[in-house]
């Protein structure tokens, strides 16, 4: 897909710059991307709460929009809802990037929610719900112990050896496998299990590029025809 506009991302590490850059160049060639990065947002939130950071998740999306963003993508699962409430504010389209393989799973009966970091799980377990309708869905959790120490040391290989095992190691079911967190997503390559396993990063980008698109051409149309 080809896109036009700028999308924003906020992110709370670093480690997702080139992952989406990945993305964006496999899948959508021409859309322009901004990045910002403030790993103290995962922190304040783990810490005080996602509602802590409301006021610098604003600014954040601010400085975005002021950077030529026509939608931004917040790309940590903690704080991606905090993040979507300030669209009004924003006056652009925000995007948690969990949502679109939240409603994927949401298609499935049960689910096993597989989280790194336990502050993800309640924000995670409420989005499928949100998108499951009036026939929740049966969800399961598991938070792989030890994991986030690994990714917060630069260990990647060992993260995404501990996440994928915990995936192999869940609970039998015949639904879906859901990451709750974006910093998973390659580890759905070293799994070994039979169910499906989805990953938000792709699924994310996708909507918000869609979005990005559809604000762009709006706009352009609305210039063409003053």
């Amino acid at each position: 897909m080809t896109g036009t506009g700028t999308l924003g991302l906020l992110h709370t590490s670093p480690v997702h710059v080139p992952v989406f850059d990945g993305l964006r160049d496999r899948h959508h060639p021409g859309l322009g991307l901004r990045h910002r990065v403030d790993e103290n947002l995962l922190a304040r939130a783990r810490a005080e709460g996602p509602d802590a950071v409301a006021g610098e998740v604003a600014a954040a999306l601010s400085a975005l929009v002021a950077d030529g963003a026509d939608a931004v993508l917040c790309t940590c699962s903690t704080i991606g809802g905090v993040a979507e409430r300030q669209a009004a504010a924003a006056g652009v389209p925000v995007l948690r990037v969990d949502r679109p393989m939240a409603a994927e799973a949401a298609r499935h009966r049960r689910i096993v929610v597989v989280a790194a970091l336990r502050s993800t799980l309640d924000p995670t377990v409420a989005l499928i719900a949100e998108e499951s309708g009036p026939e929740p869905s049966l969800i399961g959790t598991v938070v792989v112990d030890g994991a986030w120490e690994l990714f917060e040391a630069g260990d990647r290989d060992g993260y995404l050896d501990a996440v994928a095992a915990a995936v192999d190691g869940a609970p039998p079911s015949d639904g879906v496998v859901v990451l709750a967190q974006a910093s998973m997503a390659d580890a759905v390559d070293r799994t070994t299990t039979s169910r499906p396993v989805l990953a938000s990063p792709r699924l994310g980008l996708a909507a918000a590029a869609r979005a990005v698109t559809a604000r762009h051409t709006a706009e352009t149309d609305g210039r063409a025809e003053d």
